[in-house]
């Protein structure tokens, strides 16, 4: 997968997750914002729509194409395992930083292995998949941050991803604002404060 990686002084490593249309790029700027001193690997999906990077398909706005999420996240699951060792850290010390469809895969993780993630922050993301048994998330730190008045990201997705998330023994915290679907400067504040906390 088209990636960059940056050493860090700590033992942490953002992975971060842009959204559709984004690129590996987009995001190094929050990773700045959550932890300077961490490792960072910035990962660019390998679909795409309308030559749009995303990181699986979509059959239509908010419809997940639930075979190529499951092959994709597969997929980014064996490149993390693959980049800890060709970089030398700690496959248990990942916390993923995503956005919208970097959320979504983000989430995805979470929903499909064990250990997949040390925990995460997840920008207006939505339920990868229902009527599946998630694996033991006890403990794992979970951030979502969300709109109430998202177009594209309806509130009771948060509130529904996070009782599943619950459910399976996270350790969740929700930040509401009211600008749609952006990724605003406050939210990054936010999640960036509440790393400090719980990771």
């Amino acid at each position: 997968m088209k990636h960059i990686f940056q050493q860090g002084k700590n033992e942490h490593v953002l992975l971060m997750l842009h959204g559709t249309g984004g690129t590996e790029r987009d995001l190094l700027p929050l990773a700045q914002a959550v932890d300077p001193e961490a490792s960072v690997l910035s990962v660019r999906g390998n679909v795409l729509e309308n030559a749009m990077p995303r990181f699986f398909r979509r059959l239509a706005e908010g419809v997940f194409d639930e075979e190529d999420l499951i092959f994709r996240t597969k997929e980014l699951n064996e490149f993390l395992d693959d980049a800890s060792k060709e970089y030398g850290f700690d496959r248990g010390s990942i916390i993923a930083i995503g956005y919208s469809n970097g959320a979504n895969i983000a989430a995805s993780l979470l929903f499909h292995y064990k250990n997949a993630l040390k925990g995460a922050i997840l920008h207006h993301p939505m339920v990868p998949r229902r009527g599946i048994n998630l694996p033991d998330l006890t403990g794992t730190p979970v951030f979502m941050a969300a709109g109430e008045n998202d177009p594209m990201c309806p509130p009771q997705e948060t509130e529904e991803l996070q009782q599943l998330l619950d459910r399976a023994g996270a350790a969740t915290a929700v930040h509401w604002e009211q600008n749609g679907h952006m990724l605003t400067g406050t939210e990054v504040q936010a999640a960036a404060a509440w790393y400090k906390k719980n990771v």
